[in-house]
């Protein structure tokens, strides 16, 4: 099983299918994941696979590592698209989150003013009020919304602690920022069940969240690379294409990436 780790705490730039040219920032440690869910999908592994033992990098190696970068970037006349949060794991649980993102906004402005600032997240720690804070600066948060099903979520997302989808949605919605929602559409089978969320059974209550939240954008997805547990299959581009379709009948903003 191929599983992809990210340098910390710059990387890339790395096209990316939902974001064009995209510099990366890895609030976790290099060599391992941390993460407050353990998906079955993730392209770094499950979390006991891949425990860390370096620490996670430090507000002022964040922000040294990301001035360089960017500097030789605007040298050379190549900077990216979008800054992203994302990496080995989940990037608003790092406890500097929220004075990280003002180092960052401030770096953006001085070597890249068209660079967008994303952040990729499961918005588990939207209950807290710093983390919102640093969110509403963001140009655009994706939040992590693959179904409002809770076997489902039990079962592929795998959140490591106490987790009601339906205060997640309402989080979500109330969030007064640039809110967009990532959803991971799949088949297959784990544990000798499916993990099929692209029927109506599961795409309705789905549409029915989003009719609450009101996102800038949804972005659908699926399986990109190898994943951690074998019998995990794409969606097939007619079946998203579909739901799409669904989204955009709400008024909303819709990306596909197959």
């Amino acid at each position: 099983m191929s599983t992809i780790l990210f340098p910390s705490p710059v990387f890339g730039p790395v096209r990316s299918r939902r974001l064009g040219l995209s510099l990366g920032i890895n609030l976790l440690p290099a060599d391992g994941k941390i993460c407050s869910f353990d998906c079955i999908y993730c392209e770094c592994g499950r979390n006991a696979d891949h425990r860390a033992h370096e620490r996670m990098p430090s507000r002022e190696l964040v922000r040294s590592a990301l001035e360089e970068k960017l500097r030789a970037m605007k040298a050379e006349g190549d900077l990216p698209d979008v800054i992203t949060f994302a990496g080995n794991g989940e990037p608003t649980g790092h406890p500097a989150f929220r004075q990280i993102m003002f180092d960052v906004e401030a770096l953006r402005d001085r070597y890249a003013p068209g660079c967008g600032i994303t952040v990729l997240t499961n918005a588990f720690h939207m209950n807290r009020p710093e983390v919102v804070e640093a969110l509403g600066r963001a140009d655009l948060v994706l939040m992590k919304l693959d179904t409002v099903n809770e076997d489902f979520i039990r079962a592929v997302d795998r959140p490591n602690a106490k987790y009601d989808v339906g205060e997640i949605v309402r989080r979500i919605a109330a969030f007064d920022g640039h809110r967009a929602v990532q959803t991971m559409f799949l088949t297959g089978t784990f544990e000798e069940r499916s993990v099929d969320n692209t029927s109506d059974a599961f795409v309705d209550p789905w549409l029915e969240a989003l009719k609450k939240i009101r996102p800038e954008l949804v972005t659908i997805y699926t399986i990109d690379r190898e994943t951690p547990e074998k019998g995990l299959k794409k969606a097939a581009p007619d079946v998203l294409d579909a739901i799409a379709d669904r989204v955009r009948a709400l008024g909303f903003t819709c990306t596909v990436s197959y």
